[in-house]
């Protein structure tokens, strides 16, 4: 509410001076680094255990990158930084949440022409929670909505009317001028660098993943795009003739709010398949069943819903997380768009899985409390979900597994608290699991009838599933690019432009006519909300060679459900949290270093 907005804009430089004075306590850095340079020396004697010596060392690093060697005026100096950043981000991502809450297009019925049922009854529910006319429909910014209309209204000028304010959110208003707000943060983050002896945010940035150098990280991303590109390019040729064959001219040719919509006719005409015909099998409740028992297929988890605790909003639905009748987390599920809830989708957690608890704690406060938040547009009955929604709902149970099958010692090093290249490996693995038969099969049910989904419509699906692939990687692979490239800037002056640089380096780069970045600048909320993503967000895409890697791992045994397996993911991936070095955890449970080509098979670009 803008209540709490006000509240969150003038707290946020006061916690974050407070998190700064809390690193430079008297003394106790000086605790910290004997503690760091004793460890080898602990460990041998057997005094201390693996855990303890990574401890010192992820809490030495974590001090270290917050300036604890820095001289007093340093320490001045980074904390405003760290302040002020904190009030930019802030605005930032309240500026965006305005124009997603201000911005709608008023619609009849006739003018959603081509649009699937639900769509249109999502349209309706927003209108009705918009107090609209009877008759009114309404399409909002939020992506489970406008992506859809994208793919299936026949209007092209309402189409580009919703896709331009789409891409343009965080530069609707001079008052809420998002790109001058990031160009701001990118400065602050340069010199923030440079007090670390760094010569851009990204070498800083980068110091402390797997990845190791920007280098490394740009090197994986411009390899995939070269295929993409090709892949992408391709999948428009393939529109241009369906175009040619129905005496259809576009003016301009195919613009980015065609692609989608051409997209779906293609995949229609080519392969049979139209992925309205899921969405019935693949209500809000048939993936959130489906979710929870491939959770206790392979983790053994049980998910008790407990309607007597009652959540912070009417939508969340709160779960006591069992195993073997033992309590391991209560989780919330958040999965519907509203005003003033953020967009887009994320985990996190009321408290985090923690062994080191003092004497007569509750045991309690051992147990983590996780939440999973969705943005699906609510529909007048039952929630259908696109193949695209499934997906992200099981890739946030990912993280939701992240945090309750933790089994470490000490929370600092518990849960997500990983290296960021690695975090997005339980996420994306979880994801795998929704596309397979033996899950659909059971779980894909009709929300009307109860009917599971056909065997030949599952066999279109998955003839189909690969199609636009090289038109997603773009997409994504663009905005991954130009991060590292953006941050990697040695000077950003007086006259920088974001824009423009943007516009120059798609161009530089040979982006695809009719794609544009997933995530425009002036609304990346991954990298100017927060610090956690910026110089970060290939982060996907190195996870992506994980998780492909370690899925093929169960199918080479047969059974995607294969109980050895997934105790050794469960060993290796879920419960360690930071205990070990990623690269230890990965080789411990696969043998060997990551193969790439795994991710590049599963996304149809092997033969680029």
């Amino acid at each position: 509410t803008p209540e709490m907005q006000a509240v969150q804009t003038k707290m946020a430089p006061v916690l974050s001076r407070h998190s700064s004075k809390a690193y430079d306590i008297p003394g106790l850095f000086e605790k910290i680094e004997i503690m760091y340079e004793v460890r080898e020396e602990k460990l041998k004697s057997g005094e201390w255990n693996a855990e303890q010596t990574r401890l010192a060392e992820r809490v030495y690093i974590a001090f270290i990158r917050k300036g604890a060697k820095f001289d007093a005026v340093k320490k001045g100096e980074y904390a405003d930084i760290q302040a002020e950043l904190a009030s930019l981000q802030t605005n930032f991502m309240q500026n965006v949440l305005k124009d997603e809450e201000t911005w709608e297009i008023l619609l009849t019925e006739e003018n959603m022409e081509g649009c699937p049922s639900d769509i249109i009854a999502a349209a309706r529910q927003a209108a009705i929670d918009r107090k609209k006319g009877s008759s009114d429909h309404v399409i909002t910014l939020g992506r489970s909505m406008v992506e859809p209309f994208l793919s299936y209204a026949s209007r092209r000028d309402l189409r580009q009317a919703v896709f331009e304010a789409f891409s343009k959110r965080g530069e609707f208003s001079p008052e809420r001028d998002n790109l001058k707000i990031a160009v701001d943060i990118l400065r602050l983050r340069k010199r923030q660098a440079e007090l670390h002896g760094k010569e851009s945010f990204a070498e800083y940035k980068f110091e402390d993943t797997m990845a190791q150098t920007p280098e490394s990280g740009m090197k994986l991303l411009t390899d995939v795009w070269v295929k993409a590109r090709d892949a992408a390019t391709k999948e428009r040729e393939l529109m241009e003739d369906f175009l040619t064959e129905k005496g259809q001219v576009l003016d301009g040719g195919i613009q980015p709010w065609d692609w989608r919509y051409y997209a779906e006719q293609v995949r229609q005409a080519k392969f049979n398949f139209d992925e309205n015909e899921m969405k019935p099998y693949l209500s809000l409740d048939a993936v959130t069943n489906a979710v929870f028992d491939v959770s206790n297929k392979l983790y053994g988890l049980e998910y008790v819903k407990r309607d007597d605790i009652v959540g912070y909003h009417s939508d969340v639905n709160v779960y006591e997380v069992r195993k073997e009748e033992k309590l391991v987390a209560i989780f919330l599920h958040d999965n519907y768009a509203r005003p003033f809830k953020s967009s887009g989708a994320w985990m996190s957690e009321f408290r985090t899985q923690n062994k080191n608890l003092l004497p007569g704690s509750d045991p309690i406060e051992a147990i983590p409390i996780v939440v999973n938040n969705n943005n699906f547009s609510k529909g007048s009955e039952d929630t259908l979900l696109s193949f695209d929604d499934g997906i992200t709902l099981f890739h946030e149970m990912g993280h939701g597994h992240h945090g309750m099958l933790s089994d470490a010692t000490y929370c600092t090093l518990a849960s997500t608290n990983v290296l960021k290249d690695f975090v997005e490996l339980p996420s994306q693995l979880m994801e795998h699991w929704l596309s397979e038969p033996v899950v659909l099969k059971k779980h894909a049910k009709h929300y009307q009838t109860g009917e599971i989904v056909p065997g030949d419509l599952i066999k279109r699906f998955k003839a189909a599933e690969l199609f636009n692939e090289g038109f997603a990687t773009c997409e994504y692979n663009a905005c991954a690019m130009l991060d590292i490239a953006l941050h990697s800037l040695s000077a950003y002056g007086d006259d920088f432009d974001l824009a423009k640089f943007e516009e120059n380096y798609l161009q530089e780069q040979g982006m695809p006519q009719g794609i544009i970045m997933r995530h425009r600048p002036a609304h990346f909320l991954h990298l100017f909300a927060t610090s956690s993503y910026a110089s970060g967000y290939y982060v996907y895409q190195w996870a992506q060679v994980l998780d492909n890697d370690v899925f093929a791992a169960f199918e080479e045994t047969g059974d995607v459900f294969d109980s050895e397996t997934a105790e050794r993911c469960r060993a290796c991936i879920y419960s360690t949290g930071n205990t070990a070095a990623p690269e230890e955890l990965f080789k411990k449970f696969r043998g060997r270093d990551p193969d790439v080509t795994y991710m590049l098979k599963n996304k149809g670009l092997t033969s680029q």
